[in-house]
C-alpha cells in the first residue's frame, strides 16, 4: 500500500471535527492521526504525531489559527498547514499566507477541493485559489525583499525553475515542461531559496515578477 498522509485536524466545533475526521478518512491515501479543539492541542499533536498536514481551523480558543501559524514558524515545526475557514475576508486570507498557510479553503467549498488542496500541500506546492494569490501578491510587493537583482546569481536552469513558479506551474508542471523529476526540481527550489534569500514560492514570485516589470 502507498504511503498515507498523517494528518493532523483543528477545530473547536466538535461535530465538525468529527465529521471532518470522518470524511478526510474515507479518502484511502490520507490517515487522521490527531484531532484538536484549540490551537495549544493542535501544536502538541504536530509535535507529538509528527504529521505532513495540518487542517487549521482559524478562529478558536486560547491560540486561534493566526497564533498556530506564528509558532510553527517560530518553532521551526515542519507541517504543511491548510486553513480551513468559514472567512471570506480577503485580509484574513493574505495574513495566514503570510504567515505560512500553504493551502486556504472556504468551509463552504466542495469536500473535493480540500482533498485536492491536501494532497496538493503534502507535494510540497501551494493551493488556494487565483485571487486568493493575487491579493497575497500585492500585499506582499510592498515588503521588504530580495532585489530583482539577486535572481542573476541562479544557473540559466534555476532561472527555468523560477519563471515556471512565476507562471503559477506546480512542481510536477515544471518538471514535465523540462524533463526532469519533481525532486530535482524541489532541489533546485531549495538551491535557489538560499541563493536569493527568499522565504518561499510567493516571495521568489513577487521578485521574479518585479524584475520582469522593471525589465519592461
Amino acid at each position: 500500500m502507498a504511503k498515507r498522509t498523517r494528518i493532523v485536524i483543528a477545530d473547536d466545533h466538535t461535530v465538525l471535527r468529527e465529521s471532518l475526521a470522518a470524511l478526510l478518512s474515507s479518502q484511502r491515501d490520507f490517515k487522521v492521526v490527531g484531532r484538536a479543539s484549540d490551537g495549544n492541542e493542535a501544536l502538541e499533536l504536530v509535535r507529538s504525531e509528527r504529521p505532513e498536514v495540518l487542517v487549521l481551523d482559524l478562529f478558536m480558543p486560547g491560540r486561534d489559527g493566526f497564533e498556530v501559524l506564528r509558532t510553527l514558524d517560530t518553532a521551526g515545526l515542519r507541517v504543511a498547514s491548510v486553513v480551513l475557514t468559514g472567512s471570506e475576508n480577503q485580509a484574513d486570507h493574505v495574513q495566514v499566507i503570510r504567515l505560512g498557510a500553504r493551502g486556504l479553503v472556504l468551509k463552504g467549498d466542495d469536500p473535493q477541493k480540500l482533498f485536492t488542496a491536501i494532497r496538493t500541500v503534502a507535494n510540497g506546492d501551494v493551493a488556494f485559489g487565483d485571487d486568493t494569490a493575487q491579493a497575497v501578491l500585492q500585499a506582499m510587493s510592498s515588503d521588504p525583499l530580495p532585489s530583482p537583482g539577486s535572481l542573476d546569481r541562479l544557473s540559466e536552469r534555476e532561472r527555468q525553475i523560477v519563471e515556471g513558479v512565476a507562471r503559477g506551474l506546480k512542481n510536477r508542471d515544471i518538471a514535465i515542461e523540462y524533463g526532469i523529476s519533481e525532486n530535482t526540481v524541489k532541489r533546485h527550489l531549495q538551491s535557489i531559496f538560499s541563493k536569493t534569500g527568499v522565504r518561499d514560492r510567493l516571495e521568489l514570485a513577487v521578485i521574479a515578477l518585479s524584475g520582469t516589470a522593471n525589465a519592461a
